[in-house]
């Protein structure tokens, strides 16, 4: 189960984009996410992002962000109209209670609520399409020119946890597999079953890390200059997909200049649509950010665009 939360090589375009091109394209719908208000924009973003994860090969990935993202935005649904009262659309008005005082439930903490939510839910895909097409290597590969120590210990603490995770699961299933039944007999038995699992999990982690301390001593680490180093390369398909990025960012900072990317809540709910404009700039920014999405559908079916990009 923890294996699927980290990087796995699909094979996909945005799996193939530079470290920057792919950076660039998270902070950006990171920074959306952040920067609007408006219930159609902030869908928009999430919808783009959920694409991406789809898109990436990540759903299962996805679904265990999903698990704990709709229970917090469901929470924030609730908790919202309980603790905020600012809204002119009451629907329901309750008792007064002690420590809440007069409690009713208006039309635009609700919607509010949901906004939010679809914010977190947008934030939290983004973090999952992150978890799915950066690797950990090439994103450290980005510092290790100036301070390639530090990135090789981040390196190495960031492939601790998966590599944990996979040996406990091979673990698990081997003593499964000589007859441990983990569900079997009171809590001290099953404790002392487990127990068993930590004691095989931190032999392999003494394993492995003497196995890359002579790794790196046989390629005389630290005794001078790096000798060689992978270096990204830049193809058409990252200027394509910056380009598309540095459209989208424009085109997201004039939309909040002009107020279309943001929306009012309290004390009563604006109008969805305040202009033909918005939906049009909403149009160019969902259709910027999308077009890794396009460029990825024709890098599995395209033979011909694969080789080009």
């Amino acid at each position: 189960m923890l294996e699927h939360l980290f990087y796995e090589d699909k094979g996909v375009l945005l799996q193939n984009l530079h470290s920057v091109t792919a950076l660039g394209y998270l902070a950006v719908l990171f920074t959306l996410a952040l920067l609007f208000s408006h219930p159609l924009y902030l869908a928009g973003i999430f919808l783009v992002s959920a694409l991406a994860v789809v898109t990436a090969g990540a759903m299962e990935k996805w679904e265990f962000y999903l698990k704990a993202g709709l229970w917090m935005a469901l929470l924030i649904m609730v908790i919202n109209p309980l603790a905020f009262h600012a809204g002119k659309t009451i629907l329901w008005r309750g008792p007064t209670l002690p420590i809440l005082g007069n409690v009713s439930i208006c039309l635009e903490a609700i919607c509010y609520g949901a906004a939010m939510g679809i914010r977190l839910l947008a934030v939290l895909t983004i973090f999952c399409l992150a978890a799915a097409v950066v690797h950990p290597d090439k994103f450290l590969s980005l510092f290790s020119r100036f301070a390639y120590k530090s990135a090789l210990v981040v390196s190495l603490a960031t492939r601790m946890l998966p590599a944990a995770a996979r040996d406990l699961a091979n673990a698990r299933e081997m003593l499964q597999m000589r007859g441990v039944d983990y569900g079997a007999g009171n809590l001290r038995e099953r404790l002392k079953k487990y127990s068993w699992l930590l004691d095989i999990l931190l032999l392999s982690s003494l394993e492995g890390a003497l196995q890359i301390a002579e790794a790196m001593q046989a390629r005389a680490f630290g005794t001078g200059p790096r000798s060689c180093y992978r270096r990204e390369l830049k193809r058409p398909r990252d200027l394509l997909c910056f380009t598309a990025c540095c459209f989208a960012l424009v085109f997201s900072f004039y939309a909040k200049v002009k107020g279309y990317g943001d929306y009012n809540y309290y004390p009563q709910l604006g109008v969805l649509v305040p202009h033909p404009s918005s939906l049009i700039l909403l149009g160019i920014i969902l259709g910027s950010l999308a077009l890794p999405l396009v460029l990825n559908w024709g890098w599995k079916h395209w033979p011909y665009l694969r080789s080009k990009i």
